[in-house]
């Protein structure tokens, strides 16, 4: 079993443990990741590009954005977004709709048919996932699920402190009572 050293352990401080070593194994990790997300999503009902699946998730997490709005957010250009909306809405995927307020904007919604292509990939890319994550031993997924909730802590701006030191453990911080 992996040694799963905890924040201050000496076991934890060797030199595979910098910054630097630790971040070209995650750089590994997520390259084997995206390999298994995109397997997942090609066995997925309708074939899509990462490109339509971001688009279509980010028309999820904010419908009725425009166009331009969606460009902005996948970072490509206009015209590029546009022609990616119309592949998608001739795939039934998404649909425009004026903006009830304003004339010249055009609101993006996805489809029935989109949402249900998004969950059937997402059910896929989960089932993928868990069938990897069941081979870990069951403190190597602690492991792993705490070292991730640090990393979007600490990418976030909110460095979390380690095991003791924030007064939950009857301490005032410093190991005094």
């Amino acid at each position: 079993m992996t040694d799963l050293g905890a924040p201050g352990d000496p076991c934890a401080r060797g030199p595979d443990d910098g910054p630097k070593a630790v971040a070209s194994q995650v750089a590994d990790a997520v390259d084997r990741l995206t390999a298994l997300w995109s397997v997942a999503a090609q066995e997925a009902s309708l074939r899509l590009s990462p490109h339509q699946l971001r688009a279509l998730r980010t028309v999820e997490a904010a419908a009725g954005l425009n166009v331009t709005a969606l460009a902005d957010e996948l970072d490509i250009g206009l015209p590029t977004a546009s022609r990616l909306c119309d592949r998608l809405a001739a795939a039934g995927l998404l649909e425009r709709a004026p903006h009830p307020g304003t004339r010249r904007e055009v609101q993006l919604w996805l489809t029935p048919h989109g949402r249900h292509v998004l969950s059937d990939v997402a059910g896929r890319r989960t089932e993928a996932l868990a069938t990897a994550l069941a081979a870990m031993e069951p403190a190597e997924r602690v492991a792993l699920s705490r070292g991730l909730l640090g990393f979007l802590a600490a990418r976030d701006g909110v460095v979390p402190r380690p095991e003791g030191t924030d007064g939950t453990d009857g301490t005032d911080g410093d190991g005094r009572n």
